[in-house]
């Protein structure tokens, strides 16, 4: 079910008593799965709002909400980054709406990343050795997905039955990743708490740090080459290294030799995964998506080989997945001009273009440098797991009525008004008629004042967890504004 801006905003007031939403705009997510919007109150406080488009999508923010009640105060104090806090949620039928409080930084994509140099990228390794440094119990607490090594693999060796089944994935790479899966010594690792669906629009980048992490719906035990996957699609080599020896000399043990050996098979892999769910889903869309991805995937690897997925490589494979013959086991000549013997030449005129000259006519002009696949990691499907126990109350529909209330150690207090921001920002809120594009985080740099704090509650600078994916980037952005409300929630009608 799609949702507006303004039909966000209205269920958040029921998600969040107390909150009067002044202005809202749509922030871009996953437009499969979420309908997402930022909301700035009375206050000038920010808050996102994130609504699950059918059941999966809710099961997996249900997980979530699970995976950050496990992380008690102690816990979060000691993380060089922030966490989620929900400060709301309301349940309309199956599906449960989420209310966040504010989080500092503004995503940036990988070649932004890149490109800040290498303080940004060791601050990542670090980040990912914080994650990786969890407690285990924090796991247990939250019945959260468990794997040994040999689980791990064997999962995803069942993984690649079920897409073989399909008979949509190129034998070429079938072959390459079993001969990977099968590779035992490439799967001798330490299982680690990961975050599991990490990749640059989960990370809030402030000031070339990681300011907070979110996107913890996939938490589990398990390889913590997983958490690396994203960085396959990096173009700059010294900036995985960078990633890599942060991570390393943080976690103050000695180094995984094949963990980005795993990431590029998980990111390989992760296209398989994405047609699987559009077959799942009847998705024609997806399902075109996915099939054409793993055939620039696998014309790719033909070309250029691919990134190395394992200890010992595999043989090259033909179309048909077929071994085709090295050097050393194709005959060094085959042209009968190449055979014949010194003076039993029957042309002996005709030496126009030999058997390997045409091999070098064909050739290109110049070496073609391997690009590396542009491949997005798709999250591993969420195991499925016990659901909040609340869920068993499910209401008749109606938003009012089903409001879910938040532990403390859940919730941020509810920010209050800031004298000297509402007077820097009083009157400069326009009427907008028109649907709001998406917005950056710099784009609201007039909602906030240079008095904030940084309190619990989220004041400081920066933008709500999650938002901010992608956007146009000006000067200004439209957004809704709302007439002052009255107790009964928003003013207006829903669009």
């Amino acid at each position: 079910m799609k949702r507006s801006p303004m039909e966000l905003a209205a269920i958040a007031t029921a998600a969040v008593p107390g909150l009067t939403p002044a202005r809202v705009a749509g922030i871009p997510d996953d437009p499969d799965d979420f309908d997402s919007a930022l909301i700035i109150d009375a206050q000038k406080n920010r808050w996102r709002v994130r609504s699950p488009r059918h059941e999966e999508s809710s099961m997996r923010l249900e997980t979530e909400l699970t995976a950050l009640r496990s992380f008690t105060p102690g816990i979060r104090a000691s993380l060089p980054f922030r966490l989620p806090s929900v400060a709301g949620t309301v349940r309309q039928g199956s599906l449960r709406t989420f209310v966040y409080n504010h989080l500092p930084g503004q995503v940036m994509d990988l070649d932004e990343l890149v490109a800040a140099g290498g303080s940004t990228a060791a601050d990542i390794g670090r980040i990912i050795a914080a994650i990786h440094a969890l407690p285990e119990e924090l796991v247990d607490r939250a019945d959260l997905p468990v794997y040994t090594a040999d689980e791990f693999r064997q999962r995803k060796l069942n993984e690649l039955d079920q897409a073989a089944m399909t008979g949509r994935i190129p034998p070429r790479l079938l072959r390459r990743w079993e001969h990977a899966l099968e590779d035992v010594a490439l799967w001798r690792f330490n299982p680690r708490v990961v975050h599991g669906d990490l990749h640059e629009e989960n990370l809030l980048i402030e000031h070339g740090k990681v300011a907070a992490v979110i996107g913890w719906t996939d938490v589990r035990i398990g390889d913590p080459a997983d958490d690396f996957a994203w960085l396959a699609a990096a173009h700059e080599q010294s900036f995985t290294d960078t990633v890599i020896e942060a991570y390393t000399a943080a976690r103050g043990e000695l180094a995984d030799p094949h963990i980005m050996r795993r990431a590029a098979l998980a990111a390989e892999f992760a296209l398989a995964q994405w047609l699987s769910r559009g077959l799942a889903t009847n998705d024609a869309e997806r399902i075109a998506e996915g099939e054409q991805m793993l055939r620039d995937l696998d014309e790719d690897i033909s070309e250029y080989g691919g990134q190395p997925i394992s200890i010992v490589e595999p043989p090259r494979m033909d179309i048909h997945g077929q071994p085709v013959p090295t050097d050393d086991e194709t005959p060094a000549a085959t042209d009968a001009s190449e055979v014949a013997e010194p003076g039993h030449d029957e042309n002996p005129g005709d030496h126009s273009q030999t058997a390997s000259e045409e091999r070098v006519a064909d050739a290109p002009p110049h070496p073609v440098v391997p690009p590396k696949p542009q491949v997005a990691p798709v999250s591993p499907g969420r195991p499925t797991g016990d659901e909040d126990a609340d869920d068993a109350a499910t209401a008749d529909g109606e938003a009012s009525s089903t409001t879910d209330a938040m532990d403390p150690e859940d919730s941020d207090t509810v920010p209050g008004a800031d004298p000297h921001e509402a007077a820097e920002n009083e009157g400069s809120a326009t009427a907008d008629d028109e649907e709001p594009a998406f917005l950056r985080d710099s784009d609201f740099d007039d909602e906030q004042s240079s008095g904030t704090d940084g309190s619990a509650a989220g004041a400081e600078d920066g933008s709500p967890s999650g938002s901010l994916a992608s956007g146009p980037e000006t000067d200004a952005m439209p957004m809704i504004v709302i007439e002052p409300l009255d107790e009964s929630g928003p003013s207006g009608e829903s669009k």
